[in-house]
């Protein structure tokens, strides 16, 4: 059974492809430590090697093991529309890449379904209105978490699917949607998953999160890469390291590896450095 490619060379050299199909990936964060760097590179490479075999070939290079990449890239925001998620992986990555992939990639914004119940203005997260007329004729969206399922389980089917991110869920947290809502859909997501023998990776700031919900949202998914900042001398380093994941995390214990040093150059998020048990 083929591997489904993270997007990140080095790393899924070392994993020999990348993921096992069928798994929902946390990848989680403390602020700007790399997780949503990973994320975008994901889902850039995975369209790029579609969408410009050559530009994939510079910045990645060839696919390691018995590694396919999905047919199709879908990226889901609950508060980010196109535009700006195109802005932000321009931050991480060459222009060139980002051009190139972004063509290939099928962004769903779920802003307005996210937001409709909020006091926040229509217009903020839906463009210009011409008159209150038009605000009043605009119908009801559908819950946010109708919208997101029926999403995924039309486009989800053996595609890379990038959700951005259960923090927003979280955060949403109120008298119409519940925590255990939040959890009952992620549990849901790693059973369908495994259907649908794609690969699902899921956006998380643990800086938001109490424990409690971070181990749910962990028990919850098949794996967890965590994403973090260290200090030593007078430079502060991301570092990632594989929290769990069933297959995976095995694979690194035989070989002693414990942590990965990262950076982000023009070929976004990769693996500078691995460190091994001496």
């Amino acid at each position: 059974m083929s591997s489904v490619p993270f997007g990140v060379a080095r790393l899924d050299s070392i994993l020999d492809g990348g993921a096992p199909p069928g798994s929902v990936v946390l990848l989680a964060g403390e602020s700007g430590a790399g997780a949503r760097e990973f994320m975008y590179t994901s889902a850039a490479m995975n369209a790029l090697a579609r969408a410009d075999e050559s530009l994939f070939d510079l910045y990645y290079g060839d696919l390691p093991g018995d590694a396919a990449v999905p047919p199709e890239v879908h990226y889901l925001s609950f508060t980010a529309d196109e535009d700006a998620l195109t802005r932000e992986m321009g931050y991480a990555m060459a222009d060139e890449v980002v051009d190139a992939a972004v063509d290939g990639i099928a962004f769903r914004d779920l802003s307005p379904e996210f937001f409709q119940l909020s006091p926040i203005p229509r217009e903020w997260y839906e463009g210009e209105t011409s008159s209150i007329t038009d605000l009043d004729n605009r119908g009801q969206y559908d819950d946010v978490l109708t919208a997101f399922g029926d999403y995924l389980t039309e486009h989800a089917s053996g595609n890379l699917v990038c959700i951005d991110s259960v923090t927003d869920l979280v955060s949403a947290v109120s008298d119409d949607m519940e925590w255990s809502d939040v959890a009952m859909v992620m549990k849901g997501l790693k059973k369908a998953a495994a259907r649908w023998q794609g690969l699902i990776l899921v956006l998380v700031n643990v800086d938001s999160l109490t424990d409690e919900e971070f181990g749910t949202l962990m028990d919850a998914a098949g794996g967890t890469l965590q994403f973090t900042w260290e200090s030593g001398g007078s430079r502060r380093a991301r570092t990632m390291f594989v929290r769990e994941f069933r297959g995976v995390l095995s694979r690194l214990e035989e070989e002693n590896i414990v942590r990965f040093e990262t950076e982000v150059h023009d070929g976004g998020f990769d693996i500078s450095d691995v460190r091994k048990i001496r």
